[in-house]
């Protein structure tokens, strides 16, 4: 399977070492509405190894690299997933740190491969419009919505 069309003007392109096909399966087993669009082999991807993979996550389309050691992922670019409820906020923030994953602050994880997420409930912006909601957000690592809702009384 090769596809390497663009699909949108701008598409997140995500760097890995060597296991970016692993990256990708575990993105896909995370969100539902996910699916591997194509991989290119050829050129200097390591053997056996797609140069490049596209998937889908959640309508978004992103491209994985296998491009070496030469680059590592920063918080300073993360990802937002934005959660219907706290069953979902709970789903994502524990599959995401799963098998080495660490909980950060304020809704944000770094997930096994580096890179950063930020899994928080839709009302957050309303919620955080309540400096005492604010507060309370900051001491938490995964979002409570009902405390952060507490916190705004």
């Amino acid at each position: 399977m090769s596809d390497l069309t663009i699909s949108s003007r701008i598409t997140p392109f995500l760097w890995f070492d060597s296991n970016a096909e692993d990256a990708v399966n575990f993105y896909l087993s995370v969100f539902k509405n996910s699916r591997k669009v194509g991989d290119f082999r050829g050129g200097p991807a390591p053997e056996g190894k797609p140069l490049t993979i596209s998937f889908e996550l959640e309508g978004i389309r992103f491209t994985a690299l296998n491009g070496g050691p030469q680059y590592q992922f920063t918080p300073a670019i993360s990802f937002v997933v934005s959660c219907e409820s706290q069953d979902e906020v709970d789903y994502f923030w524990s599959h995401l740190t799963a098998d080495g994953g660490k909980e950060v602050q304020c809704g944000w994880l770094v997930d096994k491969f580096g890179v950063s997420w930020q899994v928080v409930p839709k009302q957050l912006p309303e919620l955080l419009k309540n400096p005492k909601s604010m507060a309370a957000m900051m001491k938490m690592k995964k979002l409570n919505i009902h405390e952060l809702k507490r916190a705004a009384e």
